[in-house]
C-alpha cells in the first residue's frame, strides 16, 4: 500500500491487519468483538456500541478501494444478549442470549448502579456492588471455554476503597482481583483506581487503571466561560493527601500553582469504621482571585468536597470547580443544590463512567464528561492487539487542547 495511513487496512494472505498509528508493523485483528453490557451498563454499553460501529465505518473511508470481509469486523451491532436471571430465592444464574463461539468479549459492568432491582421472596431488592460482580462472574462463568478471550471493563474498581490492610481487615480489592482473574479473564480495564498499586496483587496479568483527565478538562473548558488556563488565574487543589499525585499531574499540566487540604482527624474515636475529621487544613498560596479547580478520583456523599468549597470561598477564591472521575452522590444532591445557590460552587464536572441519576445530569451546576468514544477506542485496540501507549495517555491530547485554547484566545 503506497500511503500507510495511521488506520489503513490491508490485506496480507489470509488475514486482515491494521497499522500501528506510530509504524508499519502490522497487526492482526483477532476475532469478533462482542459487547456484553450488564445490568447497570446498557445506557453506556449501548453508547460505546454505537460509537463502535461508528469508528469501524471509518475504515472504509480511508481504504474505500479495500472491503474489510472479515468476519464480524464490520457490524451494524456488536452488543451480545446476556442476562443474570434470578431465582424467587435471590440465587442467580448467568445466561447468553447467543453464541459467543470465538468472539473477542468486552464484559462492562458498572458496580455502582444502585438502580437495578431484583425480586427475592416478594420483596424487591436493589443491587449492591456485591450483587454486581457476582452477576460478572457468572456471565464469565458462562462464555467460558467459548469466547477467545474474555475482556472485563469495570470502570470503578469494586472493593478500591479497601485496596490496603490498616489493622485486622479483610483485603478485598486485592482478593478480587485475583478471584476473576482466576476464572480466565485475559485483561482488566478500570479507570482513576483508588490506588492504582493494587495492581500489585496480579503482577502477572493485564491490569489497566486508565486515566480520564483529558475529557474532565475538555468537558469543563467547552463549558465554562472566561477560564483562563494562566498561573496567575487558576489554581489546582487537591483535597487530601491521597489525591496529591493526580493533582500534581493536572498542575503540571496546565503549568499552574497547586494547593492542598490535609484532614485533621480525631484519632480516639471511630465512627462508621473511621475516625471522624475534625478540620480541613488548607496549605498552599493565597487562592484569593483565583478560579479553583478541586481534583479528586470520586466523590462520595460530597461532604468533603463541600466543606473545601466553604473555606476556598472564605479565603476569597473566585470561582470553584469540582472534577472528580466518578460521582455517586450517596447522599442525594441537595446539599449541592444549596451550595449551588448561595454561589459557593459553580460546576462539578464527572464523567459518565458510572451510574448518573436523571436530578443530577439535570442540574445547573453538573457537567457531564462523555467516556463512551474513548471506551470504544479502547475496544477497537485490544481487538487489534494494538499498543495502547499512546491512546492511554493523555498528555499529548491535553496539550493539543491546551494549544487550541491559545490560537482561540489570540
Amino acid at each position: 500500500m503506497s500511503n500507510k495511513s495511521s488506520r489503513a487496512i490491508r490485506r496480507d494472505d489470509k488475514n486482515y491487519y491494521r497499522y500501528d498509528q506510530y509504524g508499519d508493523n502490522p497487526m492482526l485483528a483477532d476475532a469478533p468483538v462482542g459487547i456484553i453490557s450488564l445490568a447497570g451498563a446498557t445506557d453506556f454499553g449501548n453508547k460505546v456500541n454505537q460509537q463502535l460501529v461508528k469508528r469501524r465505518k471509518e475504515y472504509l473511508d480511508l481504504s474505500a478501494t479495500e472491503v474489510i470481509n472479515s468476519p464480524g469486523f464490520l457490524r451494524d451491532d456488536y452488543e451480545i444478549k446476556a442476562e443474570a436471571v434470578r431465582f424467587s430465592t435471590g440465587e442467580g444464574k448467568g445466561v447468553l442470549g447467543q453464541t459467543v463461539r470465538g468472539h473477542d468479549l468486552y464484559l462492562i459492568c458498572d458496580v455502582t448502579n444502585y438502580s437495578c432491582t431484583y425480586q427475592m421472596r416478594g420483596i424487591t431488592n436493589h443491587y449492591s456492588p456485591d450483587d454486581h460482580y457476582q452477576d460478572l462472574k457468572r456471565i464469565i462463568l458462562a462464555a467460558s471455554g467459548q469466547a477467545r478471550r474474555i475482556n472485563v471493563i469495570m470502570p470503578f474498581l469494586y472493593e478500591s476503597r479497601q485496596h490496603r490492610r490498616t489493622g485486622r481487615e479483610s483485603l478485598d480489592c486485592a482478593y478480587m482481583l485475583e478471584d476473576i482473574f482466576d476464572l480466565g479473564i485475559s485483561n482488566f480495564i478500570t479507570f482513576d483506581a483508588h490506588d492504582d498499586r493494587v495492581a500489585n496483587a496480579v503482577p502477572t496479568h493485564s491490569f489497566e487503571s486508565i486515566q480520564s483527565n483529558y475529557q474532565i478538562l475538555k468537558a469543563l473548558i467547552s463549558t465554562t466561560d472566561n477560564i483562563k488556563i494562566q498561573p496567575d488565574s487558576l489554581m489546582i487543589i487537591s483535597p487530601d493527601e491521597g489525591a496529591i499525585a493526580r493533582s500534581m499531574y493536572y498542575a503540571s499540566m496546565l503549568n499552574v500553582p497547586l494547593g492542598t487540604f490535609y484532614k485533621r482527624r480525631d484519632y480516639a474515636k471511630v465512627i462508621k469504621g473511621r475516625n471522624p475529621i475534625i478540620a480541613h487544613e488548607f496549605l498552599g498560596d493565597s487562592v484569593e482571585g483565583y478560579d479553583v479547580l478541586i481534583i479528586d478520583d470520586m466523590l462520595s456523599s460530597g461532604e468533603s468536597m463541600l466543606d473545601l468549597a466553604k473555606v476556598l470561598k472564605s479565603k476569597g477564591a473566585k470561582r470553584i470547580f469540582c472534577a472528580v472521575t466518578f460521582a455517586l452522590f450517596t447522599d442525594g444532591i441537595k446539599e449541592f443544590d444549596n451550595y449551588y445557590e448561595k454561589g459557593l460552587i459553580d460546576k462539578v464536572i464527572a464523567t459518565n463512567l458510572c451510574y448518573l441519576p436523571d436530578e443530577v445530569k439535570n442540574a445547573p451546576w453538573f457537567v457531564e464528561a462523555d467516556m463512551t468514544k474513548f471506551v470504544s477506542l479502547l475496544i477497537d485496540a485490544m481487538n487489534h492487539n494494538a499498543s495502547m501507549a499512546s491512546l492511554i495517555s493523555p498528555t499529548a491530547k491535553i496539550n493539543k487542547l491546551l494549544k487550541k485554547i491559545s490560537v482561540d484566545n489570540d
